[in-house]
């Protein structure tokens, strides 16, 4: 019996899915125009249409979702004055998995009058999901970013709820080559009865961070003007050159909407898949 289920282990390893996506932008007259482009295993990018000065990106996972021990590596640098915005074909779904944690590496390099904005669909984590996710961020003292990630802890319009599990965000921006912002979140084990305390969720299915670069007092009170629209939990602050806000709904729709609200306040152009 052991030796069975060693053998079933061991294939279940070796069909893990694997996908990395590494290519660089630059600017020449104005326009922004992809350079080198390398593509492995189940990622890919597809850039859908030339636009007049920047450019946009979609990834498209051929895998069908994210699975434990699955494995997405991405590397993406924006060269001076360049523009580049970046999304997802779809909401990435992460399933229930008995083993490893599925890793989902993300590297982003701006350089001086640059600006990215990295705006994916929401990422799913079903019952007993494992993902561990890194981004590390590199930007210019003169670059822009406008980064959005949303979480959902089970799709609560199908009537599914995340009750155990592992989710771990790590975040490290980089400004002028000096550490300037670090964030690490974590939740474990019983992630259900976590998310249902109040100082945690308030039993909300969905949450989300936008962050923005330059940001300021004045970004601060624009999007605090809207705050009776919003039908979640949002809040907004700014340090040292930096704005955030931090989402919380009890689903991803509700959540989706006061993202797409407080992004319109930053003159945000939204990409085309987040409008269908």
């Amino acid at each position: 019996m052991r030796s069975e289920l060693s053998a079933t282990s061991t294939l279940f390893e070796a069909n893990r899915a694997r996908g990395a996506v590494r290519f660089d932008v630059h600017a020449r007259d104005g326009v922004t125009r992809r350079g080198a482009l390398h593509e492995s295993g189940s990622l890919r990018v597809r850039f859908p249409s030339p636009e007049d000065q920047g450019l946009s990106g979609v990834f498209v996972n051929t895998a069908g979702g994210v699975a434990g021990g699955d494995r997405f590596d991405i590397e993406i640098s924006a060269a001076d004055a360049a523009r580049l915005t970046l999304t997802t074909a779809a909401a990435e779904k992460v399933y229930r998995t008995p083993g490893a944690a599925a890793q989902l590496n993300i590297a982003l390099k701006v350089g001086a009058g640059a600006h990215l904005a990295w705006l994916p669909q929401e990422t799913i984590l079903f019952d007993r999901a494992r993902v561990q996710r890194r981004f590390d961020i590199d930007l210019d003292e003169a670059a822009s970013l406008l980064l959005c990630e949303i979480v959902v802890f089970g799709r609560a319009a199908m009537g599914e709820r995340m009750e155990q599990g592992e989710f771990v965000d790590r975040w490290r921006l980089r400004r002028g080559g000096r550490l300037a912002f670090a964030e690490t979140v974590r939740l474990d084990g019983d992630i259900g009865a976590k998310l249902a305390r109040p100082a945690v969720a308030n039993a909300g299915a969905a949450i989300g961070t936008a962050l923005i670069v330059p940001g300021d007092e004045a970004l601060v009170e624009r999007i605090r003007e809207a705050s009776e629209s919003f039908s979640g939990e949002v809040g907004i602050s700014a340090w040292n050159g930096f704005a955030m806000a931090r989402f919380c709904a009890q689903d991803a729709a509700r959540l989706r909407a006061d993202m797409m609200t407080v992004l319109a306040r930053t003159g945000a152009a939204l990409p085309r898949l987040w409008l269908n």
